[in-house]
């Protein structure tokens, strides 16, 4: 009896062994994945945040150009005024 006792101890470590170390390889790849989650959100909450200040910056932009061009209307609607009264 005491011959089959000593591989039966030792294959009884090793499928507990194996069990742990697919728990723990599960458990190291979860936790991976959820680090790796939250770098991307970071980064895409970065992107973002760019967007929204190029969105800004491009609406500040359009806001000038605007009140430039109804400028040069006002001045163009001016000198044609001139021109009419001298011709």
């Amino acid at each position: 009896m005491p011959d089959h006792a000593t591989p039966f101890l030792f294959l009884s470590i090793l499928a507990l062994a194996t069990i742990l170390l697919v728990f723990g390889m599960k458990y190291f790849s979860a936790a991976k994945q959820s680090r790796a989650g939250a770098a991307s959100e970071s980064v895409w909450r970065e992107i973002a945040a760019k967007a929204e200040a190029a969105q800004t910056s491009s609406a500040a932009a359009l806001a000038a150009l605007q009140a430039d061009v109804a400028d040069m209307k006002g001045k163009l609607a001016s000198i044609e005024k001139v021109l009419r009264e001298v011709a």
